[in-house]
């Protein structure tokens, strides 16, 4: 069984910086896409970011380019995503997902993790 756990949110000032974790068990994940999403109060679930493990090949949404970076470490089995240079807007529950496939994509995703709450300050 997929298990995803993330880690890292917290309150940051606007203009500042996080780093969410995502470790990942149950599966060996070279033939995995991992991604991360959001959700704000009151709106739906939005795609962030992606990145096929084995090739490293990453996608973004358009609202986080420049800004956020998505990466895997092989060794600890964990995705992360970089934030930078954060906005009120960026404040939401993000999620870890996973799903088999070849590219990297916002769509088709079957395991999630519990969430992390991500709150930026103006």
């Amino acid at each position: 069984q997929v298990q995803l756990v993330e880690s890292g949110g917290g309150l940051v000032q606007a203009g500042g910086s996080l780093r969410l974790s995502c470790a990942a068990s149950g599966r060996t994940f070279s033939s995995y896409v991992m991604g991360w999403f959001r959700q704000a109060p009151g709106k739906e679930r939005e795609f962030v970011a992606s990145i096929r493990w084995s090739s490293g090949r990453t996608s973004y949404a358009d609202s986080v380019k420049g800004r956020f970076t998505i990466s895997t470490d092989n060794a600890k089995n964990t995705v992360y995503l970089q934030m930078n240079t954060l906005k009120p807007e960026d404040t939401a529950v993000y999620y870890c997902a996973a799903r088999l496939g070849l590219l990297p994509t916002s769509t088709g995703y079957n395991f999630w993790g519990q969430g992390t709450q991500v709150t930026v300050s103006s």
